[in-house]
């Protein structure tokens, strides 16, 4: 466990995410002043002790450790801060003094620097908005929050070109739709979203369909004669579902929403072992404009290794066989960080992958979370066991490009395998427009099913959520009370 004690509130998220981005696999654990519940210090080999303190003019830290990469055990550094600075800049001062302390002392560089948001094209958009040039921009990035040049230079392309695609059309009068199938085949060793063995619910998806379907026709009516723009089917797996089920949600969507002005129509059909002729049908029959079909990874012994049942020669017969029956808007999704995976590995799921040519190819980079199973291999395995480097992200990005793609769109997460991304890339006129959306929190996105979260964006920027519970059997039971959690959210 790595100790980090301050002697100020508000900062508290910003300094853990920080620590936590150096040292990826300590519990990192943040104390405010002597509120340290009996723990004092570090346990741990090679750990330091990390103490921020708020001074008049000024913040200090200390870092008292061993260090690899320093003969001294003690490192001071400080920074001032004036009265006339805000919040922001106070917290921004802060990140950057902690950055440089902690990157002395372990002699790393992380690609985002002392950037711990989730949103980084947020940023260069806002400062396009305002008038910035690319070079102010790009100066920004660096300066502020200590962003490489590669990754400044990746975050400004993807505003420039989301704003290009958001000035097209007027998506602030209309709004999206996300609906969640929480069911898959199996679960994933990284897994960590709502979901549950489709084997084990067989006999309740309809039941689950049933509390939908009243979500579904509350908020129609709510939203009856305002733009849909975009829908987004995921999960969990919703080829899951049956033929007839599948049949019966599009069915729904079909009837009670005006589809003339949708601009995208996406289902993640996601896992080749429930991709069939027949269930692809059914979604050609809905004019389901956009579907994905996401490998992870084009090696089959990496596949068992994460619980993914299916085979690489399933994934090339599903991917064939959705081009056949005409679907011409396929993304694929892979992860790089894979327990095992070394740098081949991802050069043989990157040839894989040009061979099939989809539309578009979302790269992750693999996110260590909680709740998933993964935490508990690399407990068993150690961290070494995942390797996500500049090199795979280049092998990855080299291999969008040759396929004619461009970066369209990027989000980040808490504990990402090397400190790096997660980045859509698309063939030009295939940009996944429901992606977009929702990672510049543009426009209002109603979601419904277990697990999911509702946004309403204002006009003045502002932002409010409501969220559906987690328990696929517990939304069942409480979908009256799902329903009015919309209600005080929307009918105003």
């Amino acid at each position: 466990m790595l100790a980090v004690s301050t002697n100020q509130t508000d900062f508290e998220y910003d300094i853990h995410s920080l620590v936590k981005a150096f040292y990826p696999e300590q519990e990192v654990k943040v104390f405010l002043g002597a509120d340290s519940g009996g723990e004092t210090g570090s346990s741990g080999e090679n750990l330091p002790d990390v103490h921020i303190t708020f001074d008049e003019g000024k913040i200090l830290l200390l870092v008292i450790g061993f260090s690899d990469y320093h003969d001294d055990s003690y490192q001071a550094l400080g920074v001032e801060v004036t009265p006339s600075m805000d919040r922001i800049a106070v917290k921004n001062a802060l990140k950057q003094l902690l950055y440089h302390g902690l990157s002395r002392h372990t002699g790393k560089q992380l690609p985002w620097g002392a950037l711990t948001g989730i949103r980084p094209v947020k940023i260069p958009m806002k400062l396009l908005e305002q008038g910035g040039t690319e070079a102010e921009i790009l100066t920004h990035l660096g300066s502020v929050y200590l962003v490489s040049e590669e990754k400044a230079r990746l975050a400004l392309d993807i505003a420039v070109r989301e704003r290009e695609i958001l000035a097209a059309a007027d998506y602030p009068s209309g709004y999206s739709l996300y609906i969640g199938i929480p069911f898959c085949p199996t679960t994933c060793l990284y897994c960590s979203f709502t979901s549950y063995s489709i084997a084990g619910w067989k006999d309740r998806v309809d039941d689950y369909l049933d509390a939908l379907e009243m979500e579904i026709d509350y908020i129609a009516k709510l939203y009856a004669g305002r733009r849909l723009d975009t829908v987004y089917i995921g999960g969990g797996t919703p080829t899951t579902l049956s033929p007839c089920q599948l049949e019966r949600l599009l069915a729904i969507i079909d009837r009670r929403f005006d589809r003339r002005d949708l601009q995208e129509y996406t289902l993640e059909a996601g896992r080749a072992d429930s991709i069939t002729a027949e269930k692809l049908s059914v979604l050609k029959r809905y004019h389901v404009s956009r579907i994905s079909i996401n490998p992870q990874t084009m090696n089959q012994a990496t596949l068992a290794r994460i619980g993914r049942q299916h085979t690489v020669g399933q994934v090339q017969e599903a991917f064939g066989l959705a081009r056949q029956m005409g679907f011409d808007n396929i993304n694929m999704d892979i992860i790089l960080g894979l327990p095992g995976e070394s740098p081949d590995d991802v050069r043989r799921t990157m040839a894989a992958v040009r061979l099939m040519r989809p539309d578009s190819l979302t790269v992750h980079s693999l996110a260590v979370k909680r709740a998933s199973s993964l935490s508990r291999w690399i407990h068993e395995h150690g961290l070494d066991s995942l390797k996500n480097t500049e090199e795979t992200m280049e092998i990855a990005m080299s291999g969008a490009r040759d396929m004619g793609m461009k970066p369209y769109y990027l989000y980040r997460q808490k504990n990402m395998a090397g400190n790096f991304e997660n980045t859509g890339y698309a063939l030009p006129g295939r940009y996944g427009i429901y992606n977009i959306l929702m990672m510049e929190e543009v426009q209002t996105v109603i979601a419904l099913g277990a697990g999911t979260v509702s946004k309403r964006v204002y006009g003045d920027g502002r932002i409010e959520r409501c969220d559906n519970v987690k328990d696929a059997a517990l939304y069942i039971d409480k979908i009256s009370e799902m329903i009015d959690r919309k209600k005080r959210l929307f009918s105003s």
